[in-house]
């Protein structure tokens, strides 16, 4: 519990940044393409290894084993590992995705954003359908940051060391992913608030996600102390372990290959393991 404000925090901070995107697509004059290519493969990187060794191999084996024991707790520690792919699996096949919340938006598509002040021409028989992409794309984001927070702030409330990496790796993940939303909803209204307010609203699912669900577990598993129970803690561990790895590599490193200029997105990926790498190992 003493980091609970601190884990608030990071998991609102990594939230928020969908509105960072779409702030950038406002108020820049160019996308920089190659940064977001680096940026979403740096977060793979550190998503990829600080799930792998601390997350999963660390702290979901060590609460396992040691409260069900060798093998069980391995046998306990790979399931929930795989729980977590399929429960954010299930859920990116559920939501409906009219187009890619990650596909690369070309030049053109940002010169009205942040042109002359003029609003864009609007078309009603292409604005319906511009509207309802952008509304599902925030949607479907949303949905997607429920699991994306839990990982942030359990991570944070375990060890903000770690929480914060994590964080970092998350909001520069949910930039592109606020170009997404307020592009088609700019276009399909011709109001850049609007635009904002959406692409604002699909992160703040993360941090809302977060607290409904410790809350759920600190009331429903955590007994009359409110602690919850190791074996829990562990399982939810390898959990978003899980759910980490599949973001990675089914919206992360997808999106920065879409990205990528020469080898952009591979230098981000191995630079973020690295810089992962040095500071868990700093701060052990």
């Amino acid at each position: 519990m003493d980091n609970l404000w601190i884990a608030l925090g990071l998991t609102i901070f990594a939230g928020m940044a969908t509105g960072i995107g779409s702030i950038l697509a406002f108020m820049t004059p160019r996308t920089n393409y190659r940064f977001l290519s680096f940026g979403t493969g740096f977060s793979a990187g550190v998503m990829l290894y600080v799930s792998f060794v601390e997350i999963f191999c660390e702290k979901g084996a060590s609460a396992l084993i040691g409260y069900y024991e060798e093998p069980l707790g391995h046998w306990v520690n790979a399931i929930a590992f795989f729980c977590g792919i399929g429960i954010i699996g299930l859920i990116d096949a559920l939501i409906p995705h009219s187009e890619n919340p990650h596909e690369v938006h070309k030049e053109k598509e940002f010169e009205l954003l942040h042109g002359d002040g003029q609003e864009p021409v609007i078309n009603s028989a292409h604005s319906k359908k511009l509207l309802r992409m952008g509304l599902f794309t925030a949607l479907a984001i949303a949905i997607h940051n429920f699991p994306e927070g839990l990982a942030t702030f359990l991570a944070a409330l375990e060890d903000p060391t770690i929480g914060i990496p994590i964080a970092i790796a998350i909001a520069l993940h949910n930039i592109p992913e606020g170009i997404s939303v307020s592009i088609p909803i700019f276009y399909a209204t011709g109001n850049r608030k609007k635009a904002f307010v959406y692409s604002f609203l699909s992160g703040l699912a993360e941090p809302i996600g977060a607290v409904i669900a410790y809350a759920a577990l600190y009331y429903f598993v955590g007994g009359e102390s409110g602690v919850i129970p190791s074996n829990i803690m562990g399982i939810l561990f390898s959990a978003v372990a899980g759910i980490m790895v599949y973001i990675s590599l089914d919206e992360l490193l997808p999106t920065s290959r879409a990205y990528c200029k020469g080898h952009d997105s591979i230098i981000g990926l191995v630079l973020g393991m690295l810089i992962m790498a040095l500071s868990l190992l700093l701060f052990k």
